[in-house]
């Protein structure tokens, strides 16, 4: 008899008035509204499309005070499971949304009121069950420092984990300054009412070369906002990382990992630690470079194919320090050493090693590059000054080679003068 007066319910053409009326749209803007943290939802025309579906033109929702600040929803479909009600749940077993967009947020958790009910609330459902909600094309934002990021045009499915939801995102573009756009290969997190656990995300800025850069970490919602990311990175071209005067001078592929901690999200209380390591890596263009090519009447000075590129780093704010670094050019050139920068302030040494043959313009070189290993002729460069205005001590050394050998330095004189003699009139 329960299943008899269900049925007729569900086709009952007064249940499709209810479903369609002004009153019914608004109870349902009050539990969404209610359900989801925010002071006001806004639906659009409800139009029951069948025995247990219906649609909506669109949802609108803003200043939500937990983990969503804002949600906007277009074109959406439900499908409703009617035997819910004998449990005392809204039970919906398909929420499929054309288009989106929401807005979350870091909120400082607060206990919540709970209204008093009606007497025969023990009668209503009291719970609204999501089997699964999917949207074709959804952009998930954020404020980053004052600007909005996020991901654009992805699909997600989210599914519920006990009373909260997961999120699986497949496609679309992350934009987040300073970072290059990145393709989303697949991305899966968990919101909690505390807590955003990224179990793993997959991006690259080709999706069909070999680049990947992944990570997985959590970070508090709530009272506590402490963050801890662990990322690796491989074939990652390094070109469109830099800022604009370096991108056509240095190239290569980037391999390495990351370690990312903090008490809150702000960077003064960040710490971390990781490795980096290019691959193919080519250094051009570059006037130092070009300079010193005139200098040493070395043209292949002028661009670097590095065999080696690789270093380590670590920081605590606003500390950072750069080991074990190991740059080399095979029979050219090598360096090694340590840097550490602190509020801008640069210190460390640095151990250059140069062949004989790229020596040659120097005079008496063995005075300044003193010690012999792996067939390279070394000397330590001590650095000092400001990133903006760096300062190492190697220059003030080679000068006085000079002055202690003025045929050296006639000869070098007119070489420059013979360079800038070709480069003014032409010709050999």
């Amino acid at each position: 008899m329960i299943a008899f007066a269900a049925g007729v319910a569900v086709f009952s053409p007064l249940l499709t008035h209810y479903v369609e009326s002004d009153a019914f749209r608004t109870g349902m803007e009050q539990e969404t509204a209610k359900g989801l943290h925010f002071p006001r939802a806004r639906y659009g025309p409800i139009r029951r499309t069948g025995a247990v579906t219906a649609q909506s033109e669109s949802l609108e929702t803003d200043n939500g005070v937990k983990a969503m600040k804002s949600l906007v929803a277009h074109d959406i479909a439900v499908k409703f499971d009617p035997w819910g009600m004998f449990l005392r749940q809204w039970r919906f077993d398909d929420v499929h949304v054309e288009s989106g967009e929401v807005e979350i947020q870091i909120y400082e958790a607060h206990p919540e009121a709970v209204p008093p009910k009606p007497w025969f609330a023990i009668f209503l459902p009291n719970r609204v069950y999501l089997k699964k909600i999917q949207s074709e094309q959804a952009n998930i934002t954020w404020r980053l420092r004052g600007e909005r990021a996020g991901f654009f045009g992805t699909q997600l499915l989210i599914t519920p984990n006990g009373r909260d939801f997961e999120y699986v995102a497949t496609g679309g573009r992350l934009k987040m300054a300073p970072v290059p756009d990145l393709e989303l290969r697949r991305t899966h997190l968990l919101i909690t009412k505390t807590l955003l656990t990224l179990y793993d995300i997959d991006l690259a800025s080709d999706l069909n070369s070999d680049e990947s850069i992944r990570a997985k970490g959590y970070a508090g919602l709530g009272q506590d906002k402490s963050i801890d990311v662990k990322a690796n990175f491989k074939s990652v071209p390094i070109r469109q990382w830099l800022p604009a005067e370096w991108k056509g001078r240095l190239n290569g592929s980037a391999f390495g990992d990351l370690h990312y901690a903090g008490k809150d999200p702000k960077l003064e209380s960040s710490s971390g630690e990781g490795s980096l390591r290019i691959r193919n890596g080519r250094i051009d263009d570059l006037p130092f470079l070009e300079k010193l090519a005139e200098l040493a009447h070395k043209k292949s000075f002028g661009r670097l194919d590095l065999n080696e590129c690789s270093l380590g780093f670590a920081w605590r704010y606003p500390e950072i320090e750069i080991k074990d670094i190991a740059i080399e050019e095979k029979e050219k050139f090598r360096i090694q050493g340590e840097i550490s920068i602190k509020r801008r302030v640069l210190r460390g040494t640095i151990r250059l090693g140069l062949t004989r043959e790229y020596l040659d313009w120097l005079p008496n070189p063995e005075e300044v590059f003193s010690r012999r290993s792996s067939g390279y002729l070394w000397t330590d460069v001590r650095l000092s000054g400001t990133i903006d205005e760096p300062k190492q001590d190697l220059s003030q050394r080679i000068v006085a080679l000079f002055k202690e050998s003025p045929g050296a330095y006639l000869g070098l004189l007119f070489r420059q003068f013979g360079i800038w003699l070709k480069k003014t009139f032409g010709g050999d």
